[in-house]
């Protein structure tokens, strides 16, 4: 039985969660609203804290998404509601404890929430969206420079303080960001800026997911004999380090699930094909990282290298350790080990804060000469000099240090995008030491940017997604730049024409 009482919403929504864990999803179907009409949906979650159901149906050979509140489903589906709460077999039917008065439930959650007027208007924007949500069936697209961004869930201190998600992913690559504003007269109001990228992953997103369409692609192209990087970046806390090293269970982290033993098991996978075999490549793993300007080796005990450059420049990490690797699982400890010795601290987000630039190369050599490199790094996390100011001094020169590498490397992005001349890859060592995993000939590149969604956090993902924003135009300027010179190619030819004619 439903009862109708103060704890109806959360005991049909307790009902929804042990139906999906005891049913097959795509057995359990409602009828939900969609622009006026009334369709068969599949429930796919069920969020308790907001009272609502996500859904997904089939529509003109696309599957869409919505996000259905609690009240509406009820009012579209009485029969199924009477099924999904049953008693236990052999166990009494409990009763609802007795209520002196039955309190009224907002339609847009709890009343005493702060900043509720914002939370309205975002939550109404919603309604008029749908979503269509990425899977692993969808195709990947091949880009030389991928950008792509992951929304992580809100987490417990956030849900603790009633923060307000104050970003949307509707699918196809975009993302709202609805940043509240008060006008001079105190009016609120929303400013609703969208940013469109080629992949853009919810909250739901799992690492497997954001993996198949970010650095899969990449793993192939060192077998080409090319060169492959992919990044994590954004906000202290938005949780790159979760998507690079694996899925975190309290303070423990699973090494298996992360972006870095993923592609170790495709490079692996594709060892053992034929076409491959027979090229005899052996696998290497180095992990080092780059603290205040400074090189560490993970995994000899933090010993401290130089970067130096050869007579064909050439950048090299000398006695960087390069350990031979046979499985995923050797490469596994080599992670674990080396996220072991990495340098954190605590900031104003995260507790446990990663303050280094981590940087994990599966290296692929043909008789002791390099054929392949793949660099994963985790960057560390960019925070605004006002918010340090009230830390120490070793806080402040690490933040200063931190961000000043970033911007070097966006400065690289820029120049490369814009075929300038002079390329800044000595400005840090970040860039320096990733030099050849940019001009080669066979590279590609993938950034994920990493966000925040509470509302505390808009002004982090605005710098975040700005930051993003210049990687997209690198292709762009590029291609405008190849047609500018084929115009200028076939104007010099039809001038010459025009010439020999008038002679």
């Amino acid at each position: 039985k439903i009862y109708t009482n103060i704890g109806k919403e959360r005991l049909i929504l307790y009902s929804v969660n042990n139906y999906l864990k005891v049913k097959p999803r795509e057995c359990c179907f409602v009828y939900a609203t969609v622009s006026g009409r009334i369709h068969s949906a599949t429930v796919k979650t069920a969020n308790a804290t907001k009272s609502t159901v996500n859904v997904e149906w089939a529509e003109k050979g696309m599957t869409k998404g919505k996000e259905v509140d609690m009240d509406e489903l009820k009012q579209l589906n009485s029969d199924l509601m009477q099924h999904l709460h049953p008693c236990r077999q052999g166990e009494p039917e409990s009763a609802p404890p007795p209520l002196s008065k039955p309190a009224k439930v907002s339609p847009f959650g709890d009343a005493s929430r702060p900043n509720k007027q914002f939370y309205q208007m975002i939550e109404e924007y919603r309604e008029t969206l749908e979503k269509v949500p990425m899977s692993l069936s969808d195709p990947v697209k091949p880009h030389r420079i991928c950008v792509c961004v992951r929304k992580r869930p809100l987490n417990k201190k956030e849900l603790a303080k009633k923060e307000i998600d104050v970003v949307t992913i509707p699918g196809n690559g975009a993302l709202l960001l609805h940043e509240p504003k008060q006008k001079v007269d105190l009016t609120k109001y929303l400013e609703n800026q969208t940013f469109h990228f080629d992949y853009s992953f919810d909250e739901d997103a799992t690492n497997d997911l954001v993996y198949r369409f970010t650095a899969k692609p990449l793993v192939k192209t060192i077998f080409e004999g090319g060169m492959a990087t992919c990044f994590a970046y954004g906000q202290t806390g938005s949780g790159k380090t979760h998507t690079m090293g694996g899925d975190f269970s309290g303070k423990s982290q699973n090494s298996s699930k992360g972006i870095y033993a993923l592609a170790a098991q495709d490079v692996f996978t594709l060892l053992r094909q034929k076409r491959y075999a027979d090229m005899d490549l052996c696998p290497y793993v180095t992990f080092f990282e780059i603290y205040n300007g400074k090189v560490f080796d993970l995994l000899n005990k933090k010993a401290k290298l130089r970067v130096l450059e050869d007579e064909k420049q050439q950048v090299n990490v000398v006695g960087l350790q390069e350990v031979p690797v046979s499985s995923v699982d050797d490469v596994i400890k080599m992670i674990e080990r080396g996220s072991a010795c990495r340098t954190s601290g605590q900031t104003f987000a995260n507790a446990s804060s990663s303050r280094s630039h981590a940087v994990l190369q599966v290296i692929l050599r043909r008789r002791n000469f390099l054929h392949g490199k793949f660099s994963l790094v985790d960057l560390a996390g960019n925070e605004r000099g006002t918010d340090v100011s009230s830390n120490d001094r070793h806080t402040i020169v690490e933040t200063a240090e931190i961000n000043r590498s970033l911007l070097a490397l966006k400065e690289c992005i820029r120049s490369l995008g814009q075929n300038s001349e002079h390329i800044p890859f000595r400005m840090s060592k970040l860039t320096q030491v990733l030099r050849d995993s940019f001009i080669g000939e066979n590279s590609r590149t993938c950034m994920i940017a990493m966000i925040s969604p509470g509302m505390n956090s808009c002004e982090y993902t605005l710098n975040t997604l700005r930051y993003e924003s210049v990687l997209p135009a690198f292709e762009a300027i590029s291609q405008v730049s190849e047609m500018e010179e084929r115009f200028y190619e076939e104007l010099k030819v039809c001038s010459f024409l025009c010439f020999l004619r008038f002679v």
